[in-house]
C-alpha cells in the first residue's frame, strides 16, 4: 500500500520519515505524486483540519484512478496559555503565512515579555488523519507540553521549535537531538498512535 503525506512541507517529510522509517511501504508527500491541489483547511479544530486535507487528496486520487493508498495528513501547531490557545489552528499563518518564524518567534516572545514561567506553559498539538482507498478513516491527536523560552535558541529543529523551552531537558525542541525529539514530540507520539491504528492494514 502506497502512503501519500498531504503535505509540501520538507521538513515535516524528514520527520515522518525518521518516525515511521520502519514500514515497507513507500511515504511519498503530495508532490512526489505531481498532487497539486488548492485545499481550503477551513475546520476549527486540529482533528478537522487534518481530515479535510487527507479527504481531499484522497479524492483526488480515486479521481486518477488510484487503488490501494492510504492518505495521511497532519494539521499540527502551538497553543500558548497566556495567549488563550493562540496561535493554535492558525500557527502557520500566524503574523501572515509568508512572515520568517524567525519573526513570528520573535514577536511571541515580545507579547509574553515579563511574563514569569509559571504563566509560560504551552504546547505543541499534532492531529493526523487518514483515509484509506476503501473508505476507513482515522484520525489521532498528541501532544507535546512545554513552556515558552526567554530567547530563541536552538538550530535542528524548525518552525516554533527555537523558543518551545522543554524543562525536563534544560533546551528547546530546536536545541535536542532529532533522535530525542522524535521520541517525546507531537508528531512522533501520533505518528506511532496511527501507525498502530493501520497495523493491520498495511505491511509494517
Amino acid at each position: 500500500m502506497k502512503i501519500i503525506f498531504a503535505t509540501g512541507n520538507n521538513n515535516k517529510m524528514r520527520e515522518i520519515r525518521e518516525i515511521l522509517g520502519g514500514l515497507t511501504s513507500e511515504i511519498n508527500s503530495m508532490k512526489d505524486e505531481g498532487i497539486d491541489i488548492d485545499i481550503v483547511e477551513d475546520g476549527s479544530t486540529f482533528e478537522e483540519n487534518s481530515m479535510i486535507k487527507a479527504r481531499a487528496v484522497a479524492s483526488y486520487c480515486r479521481e486518477k484512478g488510484m487503488t490501494d493508498f492510504c492518505i495521511m495528513a497532519d494539521d499540527s501547531g502551538l497553543e500558548i496559555d497566556y495567549l488563550d490557545k493562540a496561535p493554535g489552528i492558525y500557527s502557520a499563518r500566524y503574523l501572515g503565512h509568508d512572515t520568517p518564524y524567525s519573526e513570528k518567534n520573535t514577536q511571541i516572545l515580545k507579547k509574553l515579555e515579563g511574563v514569569p514561567d509559571e504563566k509560560r506553559t504551552a504546547r505543541f498539538v499534532c492531529a493526523i488523519g487518514a483515509v484509506l482507498s476503501d473508505g476507513s478513516e482515522y484520525v489521532v491527536k498528541a501532544t507535546m507540553e512545554g513552556i515558552i523560552g526567554h530567547e530563541i535558541a536552538g538550530e535542528n529543529g524548525f518552525g516554533y521549535d527555537p523558543i518551545f523551552f522543554l524543562p525536563e531537558y534544560g533546551k528547546t525542541s530546536a536545541e535536542i537531538s532529532p533522535d530525542e525529539k522524535n521520541a517525546i514530540s507531537h508528531r512522533g507520539k501520533a505518528l506511532r498512535m496511527m501507525e498502530e491504528k493501520l497495523r493491520g492494514s498495511f505491511n509494517a
